[in-house]
């Protein structure tokens, strides 16, 4: 049945998660690295068609914010990913050294 302290746990993370990037999101506009950033005339693009779940830096405006997203594309140099927060869902690309991939999703973990 599940720990019902973790699951409660999980939920207030989520909603505090998503204040803070609903905050942020106040500071100025979601960053995103450009064309030229990542290359991508030179840069191989991988497409996920099952997505993986990662920990990721975003900035909106000058503010930094670690969210819990998806990895849906990602190139030698970079990530997109994409994340919800309220009703919103944001989409960018970051570096690729700011990406995590969540632990559940890791080769270590399929063992």
């Amino acid at each position: 049945m599940g720990n019902p302290g973790s699951t409660l746990s999980a939920y207030r993370d989520k909603q505090s998660q998503e204040r803070s990037i609903l905050e942020a999101a106040k500071h100025g506009p979601l960053q995103s690295l450009t064309d030229r950033e990542m290359d991508v005339r030179e840069q191989p693009m991988t497409i996920y068609p099952r997505p993986k779940r990662v920990r990721a830096w975003v900035r909106f405006g000058p503010e930094a914010v670690r969210v819990d997203a998806k990895l849906v594309r990602s190139s030698p140099l970079a990530a997109g990913i994409e994340f919800r927060a309220g009703e919103q869902t944001f989409r960018c690309w970051v570096w690729g050294n700011a990406v995590q991939l969540d632990e559940e999703d890791s080769p270590a973990s399929r063992r």
